[in-house]
């Protein structure tokens, strides 16, 4: 699992949770990935992710963001938009999107 999570603090925040399940073979995905991960983390509002895929291509990725706006702004970024309609052509079988306000987090620290 990828995370770079790093909110802190008791202010809300929104959550952006992204499910799909991949198509076969990588067909240039991995490297997209990788380059929205980090235009992604350059955006204003960007909190972190958190990221999991398993070996059936079934995967679920979580963005966190300060804004519905910030995720307004992410959504309409010319490059994402590209890795979006690649993702609908060429990437995925099925995808969902949630945007959900997280009003509170805890948990427990790494031992």
């Amino acid at each position: 699992m990828e995370s770079s999570q790093q909110h802190e603090g008791s202010s809300s925040y929104y959550a952006v949770i992204f499910t799909s399940t991949r198509t076969e073979g990588d067909n240039g995905y991995g490297l997209m990935a990788d380059r929205m991960a980090e235009l992604a983390s350059r955006q204003p509002g960007y909190i972190g992710v958190d990221s999991v895929r398993d070996a059936s291509g079934a995967g679920i990725t979580v963005s966190y963001w300060e804004s519905l706006e910030a995720i307004r702004n992410w959504k309409a970024n010319e490059a994402h938009l590209v890795a979006q309609e690649k993702g609908k052509q060429d990437w995925y079988k099925h995808y969902s999107v949630k945007i959900c306000k997280v009003e509170r987090e805890y948990g427990s620290q790494e031992r």
